[in-house]
């Protein structure tokens, strides 16, 4: 739910909400169709499947999700202003049957006459049953922060937790709402994180359905999961995990527990929990993913292998990598349960926001690919982008870089690099650089053949130019190897007088 953008006073109202939407023809660049953004078997493609001022002065909030039986489905916010709840917010929705290259006209998932209001979409697929639910909020006169205490489902003051069920692949839908089974009287506010939820596929609680909710308790708001264990009949709700809590998702990981990632500013926070989503840890910084505290999306990239499968462990994450202003929309990859983050890329350097992920096969082809829904410039778009793994151009083998204590200025010092093989296949020879200030100087050094799970530890002298100020420097090691896949590693150098 987005809470950082100002209330923008529109005269237009939510009118032919259920017609095409046509390709955006504003000055940051139409995406009529599926568009490469590089030649060959390596791409990245992008396509407005919603922009403002077409069926709606303003979209947000993106959710994507891969039915059973392979359709996608995109759904997001149309709305009168760019306010949150309350207000006359509408879930709206588009299918493609055909693999993201195409997209059928915009269908209403729910909509009703103010003062009630519908926004933050969820979606989550029972892979049992085929059965698609879209989580959200609703709202009468009260969002979020002004949202009462209390559980009563006719109450106009609280905002209720409801969602939305197909049994057709998103053609029709029902409606539920499930605010007095998951809330508990002493919160307040209450929101269906957007994106996408999760199904268990391992473990004593396979088939458990998890999606992740925002809450206020006592002033300050944190992260919970609610969850299903009969197929969406009723539902339950866990532990929260705060305070600190925001916008959250979740990911089953290989060894059984489930990780949590919440948005937070300057990096990430992550939690884990051992019984299936009902209780977690506490929240550590994940000092790798940094984060200008914007929603995210972190996804498994084959949930359906077993934990022996070479990616098993596979992560995916996106998110908007700054810690400042909403840009530099960025795909990352984990090669090891979201332990390292060694393989990044971006998408769009410029204007982004909210983003959501899911992958559009089994996740163990040689070149599998991933759909991305994501806000575009300045939210005028919900943009559309797939991608396959050699566009994602990485290398599982995480990049430590050691640094001495200081690196005096005028001097030469060594900076230790090493590199841990986490491929299931040999490595061949490759080498390390580093991207330092302009005017220091590192040669790349070689790189030995590395076997699975080998390590390999290598130096590298880093000479800092006379005159540079005491103070500490980022520093980013570039592991290449085959030509074109690499891994990264970040370190702070301390440069001090010599």
């Amino acid at each position: 739910m987005q809470r950082s953008v100002s209330l923008v006073t529109v005269t237009a109202i939510l009118t032919a909400l259920a017609a095409t939407v046509p390709a955006a023809q504003a000055a940051d660049g139409p995406r009529t169709a599926p568009r490469p953004a590089a030649a060959g078997p390596s791409t990245l493609t992008s396509q407005d499947i919603a922009t403002a001022g077409t069926g709606s002065p303003y979209y947000r909030i993106p959710a994507l999700t891969r039915t059973t039986k392979g359709t996608l489905l995109a759904a997001y916010d149309a709305r009168p202003t760019l306010g949150d709840l309350p207000g006359n917010l509408g879930v709206v929705l588009r299918r493609s049957t055909d693999g993201g290259t195409t997209w059928q006209a915009q269908q209403v998932v729910r909509k009703d006459a103010a003062p009630q209001g519908y926004g933050d979409p969820s979606l989550l697929v029972d892979r049992e049953t085929g059965r698609v639910f879209v989580f959200y909020a609703a709202s009468v006169n009260q969002g979020f922060f002004g949202s009462a205490t209390g559980n009563d489902e006719n109450d106009p003051d609280v905002l209720q937790a409801d969602y939305s069920y197909s049994d057709d692949d998103g053609l029709t839908w029902t409606h539920r709402r499930i605010t007095a089974q998951i809330k508990d009287p002493a919160w307040a506010g209450m929101f269906a994180a957007s994106g996408e939820g999760i199904q268990l596929r391992h473990g004593p609680h396979k088939g458990r359905l998890i999606q992740q909710y925002a809450i206020r308790r006592d002033g300050a708001n944190h992260a919970v999961s609610a969850y299903s264990d009969d197929h969406g009949a009723t539902w339950r709700m866990g532990t929260p995990v705060g305070p600190g809590g925001d916008e959250n998702k979740t990911v089953e990981l290989s060894d059984g527990r489930v990780m949590l990632n919440n948005r937070s500013a300057p990096y990430r926070t992550v939690a884990h929990s051992t019984d299936g989503g009902v209780t977690y840890t506490p929240f550590r910084q994940d000092t790798e993913l940094p984060d200008p505290a914007n929603n995210g999306s972190i996804a498994r990239l084959a949930p359906g292998v077993d934990a022996t499968h070479p990616r098993s462990s596979w992560l995916l994450f996106s998110n908007t990598a700054t810690t400042g202003g909403r840009s530099n929309l960025t795909v990352r990859l984990s090669c090891d349960n979201g332990e390292n983050w060694p393989v990044r890329k971006t998408v769009e350097a410029g204007s982004a926001a909210y983003s959501t992920l899911t992958p559009l096969d089994d996740g163990t082809l040689p070149n599998s690919r991933v759909g991305l829904l994501w806000e575009r410039a300045d939210y005028r778009h919900i943009t559309y982008s797939s991608f396959d793994l050699k566009w994602l151009g990485g290398v599982c083998a995480p990049v430590t870089l050691t640094p001495p204590a200081a690196l005096p200025a005028g001097k030469t010092t060594e900076v230790t690099v090493r590199v841990v093989s986490q491929n299931d296949v040999p490595l061949p020879a490759g080498e390390v650089s580093l991207a330092l200030p302009a005017g220091w100087s590192a040669p790349a050094v070689a790189v030995p053949a590395l076997r699975p799970g080998q390590g390999a530890d290598v130096t590298i002298p880093v000479t800092v130019p006379a005159g540079t100020g005491a103070g500490a420097v980022k520093a980013t090691a570039a592991y290449q190897v085959r030509g074109d896949q690499h891994s990264y590693g970040d370190a702070t150098l301390t440069v001090t007088a010599p």
